[in-house]
């Protein structure tokens, strides 16, 4: 699994029509990759929509919650008498429509969970959430029946919980995608077309099309399209996105050439080697992907504890509603539902179950921006004890250009020196 970019690799016996199949049945989607070109752009696009759709989702919900909240605590009261009654049966649809509209994800999930006897975040929302709604219909319809003290509803506490976690969602797609960001920028060194030498005649082909043995011509200020030797000409490569060199390094008929590497001087014709995902670039992307994929210790730990973490939530809710109905203050029934929805609503993000893998993401994902490769989630775990590094060369650390950091004239105006000098 890899939580990063939403995949998951699977092998055996089972044709994928069969898998999909079952990850749906599980209450979740999922497709077959076919190109994982198309695949990364389909993904992109469809995460830019459901970012602006769980935020327009938190917006409402946020609002409907806020609202009652100011209206019934500012300007009325969050207790039902005779005289608002019809006006909180109004609210508690109203409330109920928007918690379908921007929360309905949730039951759903929750309902495919029940079925196949099992517990997930979205069982504790939902019965978080729909206790409260629940209970707070029963006191707008039936308010003569129960005491003065237990007439109060919860409709904003439902409304405003949806907002606050489609809220959650909506960043911690933020963060994958700022994180995917870093595996596309890998992408993009790639070269789209190769120069191919077939039947002595040149022909622009998608890299796609290029096949190991074939001849291939790479000008100046043009990438290499695919890994190979040099079999004609010399030239001057910029290898710094493989290596952190900073400067270009000789390369002669009989010498390797990297894919993604920049050609910087003479024309050149090389032999392909290895393409398509064989390539040095496409396996070091194939390791950023699968180091982001990769659970520390920590996370293992925590997968552990999320297995039985569920259960055992529900569990203490239940714990909590009985004694708190047994020993507690009177309205008895109010206080064990406040304190079983509780519960279930402070442990439904499940900051460890979350945390952990998000923080191994966005950590792989930072390195890679920065040109630093790590392969295995445990090396950010043990870094974080290390007190002393040592480095063969500093070109692996530095750019290697020079830079402005500052400006000091000695006589006249800086912002004159640095427009004399632009």
């Amino acid at each position: 699994m890899n939580l990063a970019d939403n995949t998951a690799t699977a092998t055996g016996d089972a044709d994928p029509e069969s898998l999909v199949k079952a990850v749906e049945s599980a209450g979740y989607g999922a497709s077959v990759i076919a190109d994982e070109d198309e695949a990364d752009d389909r993904k992109q696009e469809e995460d830019r929509k459901q970012y602006k759709t769980l935020l327009a989702k938190m917006a409402v919900s946020l609002g409907l919650g806020l609202g009652l909240m100011v209206w019934g605590m500012g300007f009325g009261t969050m207790m039902v008498t005779d005289a608002n009654q019809g006006t909180w049966l109004g609210l508690g649809l109203l409330t109920l429509i928007v918690m379908a509209a921007t929360g309905g994800h949730f039951y759903t999930g929750a309902w495919k969970a029940f079925r196949h006897h099992n517990a997930n975040m979205d069982t504790l929302i939902a019965l978080g959430t729909g206790t409260a709604w629940l209970y707070s219909i029963v006191v707008a319809s039936i308010p003569g029946a129960l005491p003065e003290m237990a007439r109060h509803v919860y409709f904003e506490a439902s409304a405003m919980i949806i907002g606050l976690i489609n809220l959650g969602q909506a960043l911690e797609l933020r963060a994958k995608g700022k994180t995917s960001a870093a595996v596309r920028r890998l992408l993009d060194l790639r070269a789209k077309t190769a120069r191919v030498i077939r039947d002595g005649e040149e022909q622009d082909l998608p890299v796609e099309e290029v096949l190991k043995g074939d001849h291939i011509r790479v000008r100046p200020g043009e990438k290499l399209p695919v890994d190979g030797v040099i079999a004609e000409g010399s030239t001057r490569i910029d290898e710094s996105m493989l290596t952190g060199e900073p400067m270009p390094v000789s390369k002669s008929e009989g010498d390797e050439v990297s894919a993604g590497t920049l050609n910087t001087h003479g024309s050149i014709v090389y032999e392909a080697t290895r393409v398509g995902s064989d390539t040095a670039l496409a396996q070091i992307i194939k390791l950023v992907k699968k180091a982001q994929g990769l659970k520390p210790a920590i996370g293992r730990l925590a997968d552990k504890i999320s297995s039985v973490f569920v259960p055992t939530v529900m569990l203490i809710a239940v714990v909590a509603a009985l004694v708190w109905y047994n020993v507690g203050p009177e309205p008895a029934v109010v206080h064990m539902m406040v304190a079983a929805t509780t519960v279930l609503i402070i442990a439904c993000p499940c900051a460890l179950g979350l945390a952990t893998p998000m923080s191994v993401m966005v950590g792989v994902g930072k390195a890679a921006e920065y040109g630093a490769l790590i392969r295995q989630g445990d090396a950010l775990q043990t870094a974080g004890k290390l007190d002393l590094v040592i480095l063969d060369k500093t070109g692996t650390i530095t750019e290697g250009h020079p830079a402005v950091t500052r400006v000091h004239a000695s006589d006249g105006d800086e912002q004159r020196l640095l427009a004399l000098a632009a």
